[in-house]
């Protein structure tokens, strides 16, 4: 499996070669940013005057078929750096240039096809007639390096297969994910918006919107009290020292929104765990007390790039479904293992079974972490055994823990095999010494505590974003913002109509009443569109019976049933979260 991915990965890299060199034969006054392979394709920077069109990607596409069709083959040179820098300057390309600049060896290699050269590692097909099943998907803006402050230049992307019927697959795919696009979606069943006038990354929740996260929240606080977690709330700013305090201005400071004020610097909190400390050191706690659980639904604030932000998956403001444990070092295993039961118990409550767990460790750099190597040994081992204990499968990943400890990250996978960040536990022993956090022993000695930071959604945009996505905006009854809308078939039902709908809100059930004048087959097509899960119709016959008729959004029509008989139905659907 890993020569498998190994192989994709060099043919599409070749793709990005024979890209750049279609672009290059069609556009020569472009200039060549990068082109790695990525784990949907590849893609590469292109440096242009006037963005790509559609119809460009159609004319490149067609030339990379030309150069396929040309078998020329990958020749690969090793030369001097200096030798490379002509070469570049030749050519005009000022950032392989700026590339060469970085690179500390004397020597460098090139790859060339045909008239194109550049500067890469390799490795790569043979030849370009190896490349037979790729299609270009996209254009998008994007920045030099990542970075904001440099040069903004066109990304073009593409996949690419070893046969056309694994292409076809993909392609099918990704038309399936566009369709359950939760941006697309949010837009059209009225759930949340954007405004670029008030600040790109910030959600703007709609009444229904809110209705299924409300709806996800009142679930979130009745699982948390059931299993020993106190509510919590902790103001959106505090003064810089918390946080020169925390740790986080040295290493989290680029991430962070600071305000100047009269009485000195405040920052609006990026994450909740040094207010969490805050209540917990208001008085002495004894091991008896321990382990001590906060949750907290808290907003925070992350300065992320523009770049990144991605609909509701990578915002500025986000709420996070948090929790701190305070607990003896004896605890630990434990807790980390109820932490685990309850982040499965809630991803299976919303239908999810298909995740990955990652083990996120330091990396060779360690200078951007916090603590001592026998501290980190000592946490990641406690995670490893958590892991273990639940029989879970994972990977370790180098180098994705928080600068104050490893951590449990549990991904969600999308549609297309993506994977986005749900729960996550982690494991800190940075901020108790910071703060001087402790718990009166058995022994009547203070002793450090330790603290577990755990998130079991993950935040509630990214998460709500998932959740569309996932049901393709047709959310089960138990989580619809609209559970059930009654249409007339004409003015003269409105009345019953009416009784029906109040006997519904009454029994607690979020119902919509549509007695327009208008034809019941246009008002059946507009709640189908709005993924209503059912659909109630009334005319004359549901009224003498005192019953209703029944459509499914996803089982179509169930015929006319007894009010009483469907509203036991939807109660039960929604008390077993069906």
């Amino acid at each position: 499996m890993e020569q498998d991915s190994d192989q994709l990965s060099i043919l599409r890299h070749s793709a990005s070669h024979v890209l750049a060199q279609a672009v290059k034969d069609l556009f020569p006054e472009v200039r060549l940013g990068i082109g790695p392979a990525t784990a949907d394709g590849f893609y590469y920077d292109f440096a242009v005057k006037t963005p790509f069109t559609q119809d460009n990607l159609e004319l490149i596409e067609n030339k990379m078929r030309e150069i396929a069709a040309e078998d020329l083959p990958f020749k690969r040179q090793a030369v001097t750096k200096e030798e490379a820098l002509k070469i570049f300057k030749d050519l005009g390309e000022n950032y392989k240039i700026e590339l060469l600049g970085e690179i500390e060896d004397d020597k460098v290699t090139l790859f060339q096809q045909g008239n194109f050269i550049d500067l890469c590692r390799g490795p790569h097909l043979k030849r370009t007639g190896e490349l037979k099943a790729f299609k270009l998907l996209s254009v998008a803006s994007s920045y030099w390096r990542g970075d904001e402050k440099r040069e903004s230049l066109q990304r073009i992307y593409g996949t690419a297969f070893a046969g056309q019927d694994e292409l076809e697959r993909f392609l099918e795919a990704v038309e399936e994910a566009k369709k359950r696009d939760h941006r697309k979606l949010g837009r059209e069943l009225d759930l949340f918006s954007f405004h670029e006038e008030a600040g790109a990354g910030l959600v703007y929740w709609h009444p229904k919107g809110m209705a299924v996260r409300s709806v996800i929240e009142d679930f979130w606080k009745a699982e948390h009290i059931k299993r020993g977690y106190e509510l919590v709330s902790v103001p959106h700013i505090a003064r810089g020292n918390l946080w020169q305090v925390s740790g986080h201005y040295e290493f989290y400071r680029e991430n962070m929104y600071f305000l100047n004020t009269s009485n000195g610097e405040y920052v609006l909190k990026p994450m909740n765990c040094p207010g969490h400390i805050l209540i917990y050191q208001r008085q002495r706690h004894s091991y008896r007390e321990l382990p001590i659980r906060y949750a907290e639904l808290g907003t925070v604030y992350r300065q992320e790039r523009t770049g990144v932000l991605h609909g509701m998956f990578r915002v500025r403001g986000f709420t996070q479904d948090d929790a701190h444990i305070f607990c003896a070092p004896e605890q630990v295993l434990d807790e980390l293992v109820a932490v685990l039961d309850l982040a499965a118990f809630m991803l299976k409550s919303f239908g999810f079974t298909d995740y990955e767990i990652d083990l996120s460790v330091r990396g060779k750099d360690t200078t951007k972490f916090a603590g001592s190597d026998a501290q980190w040994q000592n946490a990641e081992e406690n995670l490893l055994k958590a892991i273990e204990a639940r029989n879970f499968t994972y990977r370790r990943v180098e180098g994705e823990a928080v600068f104050y400890g490893p951590k449990i990250d549990i991904k969600l996978l999308g549609a297309l095999g993506q994977g986005w960040q749900g729960p996550t536990i982690q494991f800190d022993f940075n901020l108790p010494g910071r703060f001087g956090v402790n718990y009166t022993g058995a022994d009547g000695k203070p002793h450090p505590v330790v603290m577990i930071h755990r998130t079991v959604l993950g935040s509630m945009e990214r998460f709500v974003g998932i959740l569309i996505e996932h049901y393709g905006g047709a959310f089960p009854v138990w989580l619809a913002p609209v559970q059930v809308k009654i249409l007339t078939i004409s003015k003269k039902y409105a009345q019953y109509a009416r009784e029906i709908y109040l006997r519904m809100r009454d029994a607690g059930l979020r119902v919509e009443l549509d007695d327009r004048a208008e034809k019941i087959g246009l008002k059946v097509r507009e709640a189908e569109m709005e993924k209503v899960p059912y659909i109630v119709v009334v005319g004359e016959k549901e009224e003498i019976s005192d019953t209703v008729s029944v459509r499914s959004h996803l089982k179509g029509e169930l015929g006319r049933i007894n009010l009483e008989e469907f509203l036991q139905k939807l109660q039960s659907e929604i008390e077993n979260k069906a």
